[in-house]
């Protein structure tokens, strides 16, 4: 990640199609500018999903989820704290109270798992 202009590239090697995009992502800095995303995202009439204190990519993190017009999941999300992974494992696929990490999120943001 660079300070400035604030940008996060991470690419991880999945098992799509080659050329497929998985999810397009904006960190915030704080779990308030997410619920202010929210909002606005409804406002304008697009349905969204939220996770709270979900276990993702090594963070703990709050986000809401979001299709873009062409049908890419995107994810506004916070890091609140550092989460540990067991070795070579991105995160995952259930939480501890057994929800499926990305369960909330619309049915192609879903591919996150």
């Amino acid at each position: 990640m660079i300070a400035e202009p604030p940008l996060k590239l991470v690419l991880i090697e999945g098992n799509g199609a080659a050329g497929t995009l998985n999810h397009l992502g904006v960190e915030v800095g704080a779990t308030d500018e997410v619920s202010a995303a929210q909002a606005r995202l409804r406002a304008a009439g697009l349905s969204c999903a939220t996770e709270e204190q979900v276990s993702c990519c090594y963070a703990v993190q709050d986000k809401v989820w979001v299709d873009g017009p062409d049908g890419e999941p995107w994810e506004i999300y916070t890091v609140l704290s550092d989460a540990e992974m067991p070795g070579g494992q991105l995160r995952g696929a259930e939480t501890e109270d057994g929800r499926l990490c990305c369960s909330a999120a619309p049915e192609s943001a879903a591919r996150c798992c």
